[in-house]
C-alpha cells in the first residue's frame, strides 16, 4: 500500500488525509446545488462506488439546506466548496461539513480569511486551498507573467502563511491546472517546500476518454515519485465514473490492491482466438472477485505463460483453444475456446 508519510496528517470526518495514510480518492457532486434530492441520490451513489470524500459546491444560503441533508444520509466525509461568499464557509462548518475548500484569490481579505480559520479550527474542520491556474491574484500574475508553476506554487503558499498566522494548520493544498505539465511541474516543487497533504488533480480535464488519459498522466506521474495524498479526476460526466476511474489507475500504479489486476497482450498476427473479446469478458465477468492476484489474458504461448509467468494464473490462447496456466506452469491443455473462461474461474475461486 502506497503512503506518503512526509506530510502533516489531518482528518476530513474519520477520513485521514497525509502523514502515511492511504490515498483517498474524492469526487464531487454535479446535481443543482438546490436539488436536495438530487445531490443525496448522486451522494449515496458515489458512496456506493467507493468514493472515500466527496465535495458539494455552496454557492448561496439556501444550498446549506442541501448540506444538512447530505449530512442526514451519507456516512462518507463532506466537503464545502466555497468561492467568494466567506460566510457560507462559516454557516457550513455550522451544517456539520467535515472540510472547507476555499479560493483564496476570490474569497476577500484577510479578515475574512481569519473568520474561517477560526471557525474551523474551534471545530478541528480542515481548510483545503484550492490554487487554480485560471484564477491567480493580479500580482502574482504580473510577477510571472503567466500562471507558471512558480506562479501557482507562490500563490498556494502565500495563503498557507496566512493561515498559520491565525494559528491554522489542519491545511491541504492543491494547485490544479487544465494543462498536465504545468499541474504536475507545479506539484513538484509545491512538495519540497509544502509540509501539508497535497491534493492532486487535472481540473478541467475533458470528458471521460481524453480526460482519465489527461488525469493519469498528470496524477499516475506524481503518485510513482510519491508525491500526492489524495486525488480527484475530474470529468465532464457523471461523478462515478471518476471513481472508478481513480480506482483503475490506483490499481494500476499497485497502490490499492483490492480485487483482480488483468495484464493482457495486445494481440499479433500470431493469435488463433478472439483475445478482445476474451479479455473484455473476462474483467467483466471477474470484476467483483476480490482477491489480491493477476490473471493474465494472453494470445499465444509465445507471450504467456513464459512473459506473463509473474501473473498468479492465467490464460494463453492456440488455435481455438487455449491453456490455463498458474504461477508459470500449465494446469489445463488445449481448452476448447469457449470453455477458457469457466475453467479460469473454477481455478480463480479455488485460490
Amino acid at each position: 500500500m502506497y503512503t506518503n508519510s512526509t506530510t502533516k496528517k489531518v482528518f476530513a470526518g474519520d477520513v485521514a488525509i497525509g502523514g502515511g495514510a492511504p490515498i483517498s480518492i474524492q469526487s464531487m457532486l454535479c446535481a443543482h446545488a438546490h436539488d436536495i434530492e438530487g445531490n443525496v441520490r448522486q451522494a449515496l451513489a458515489l458512496q456506493e462506488a467507493g468514493c472515500d470524500i466527496v465535495r458539494v459546491s455552496v454557492p448561496d444560503i439556501k444550498t446549506i439546506k442541501t448540506v444538512e441533508a447530505l449530512k442526514q444520509n451519507i456516512t462518507i466525509p463532506l466537503v464545502a466548496d466555497i468561492h467568494f461568499d466567506w460566510r457560507l464557509a462559516i454557516e457550513s462548518v455550522a451544517a456539520g461539513v467535515d472540510k472547507v475548500r476555499i479560493n483564496p484569490g476570490n474569497i476577500g481579505d484577510e479578515s475574512r480569511v481569519r473568520e474561517v480559520a477560526r471557525v474551523c479550527r474551534e471545530k478541528n474542520i480542515p481548510i483545503r486551498i484550492g490554487v487554480n491556474s485560471g484564477s491567480l491574484e493580479k500580482e502574482i500574475l504580473a510577477r510571472y507573467g503567466a500562471a507558471t508553476p512558480e506562479a501557482m506554487v507562490e500563490s498556494g503558499l502565500y495563503h498557507i502563511s496566512l493561515l498559520e498566522k491565525y494559528d491554522f494548520n489542519d491545511i491541504v493544498l492543491s494547485l490544479k491546472s487544465s494543462n498536465p505539465q504545468r499541474m504536475y511541474n507545479a506539484y513538484v516543487k509545491a512538495a519540497e517546500v509544502c509540509p501539508y497533504p497535497l491534493h492532486l488533480g487535472v481540473t478541467e480535464a475533458g470528458t471521460e476518454n481524453m480526460g482519465v488519459i489527461k488525469s493519469s498522466a498528470g496524477i499516475g506521474g506524481l503518485l510513482l515519485r510519491g508525491i500526492g495524498d489524495t486525488l480527484r479526476i475530474s470529468l465532464t460526466d457523471e461523478p462515478v465514473k471518476e471513481v472508478e476511474a481513480a480506482k483503475k489507475l490506483l490499481k494500476a500504479l499497485g497502490i490499492r490492491n483490492e480485487g483482480i489486476k488483468f495484464v493482457s497482450c495486445p494481440t499479433c498476427g500470431r493469435t488463433e482466438i478472439d483475445l478482445i473479446g476474451l479479455a473484455k469478458r473476462a474483467e467483466e465477468r471477474f470484476a467483483n472477485i476480490d482477491k489480491d492476484i493477476t490473471v493474465a489474458i494472453m494470445g499465444c504461448v509465445v507471450n504467456g505463460p513464459g512473459e506473463a509467468s509473474a501473473a498468479d494464473i492465467g490464460i494463453a490462447g492456440g488455435k481455438d483453444c487455449g491453456v490455463i496456466f498458474k504461477d508459470g506452469k500449465v494446469i489445463h491443455n488445449k481448452v476448447p475456446e469457449d470453455k477458457l473462461l469457466d475453467v479460469l474461474e473454477e481455478e480463480i475461486k479455488k485460490m
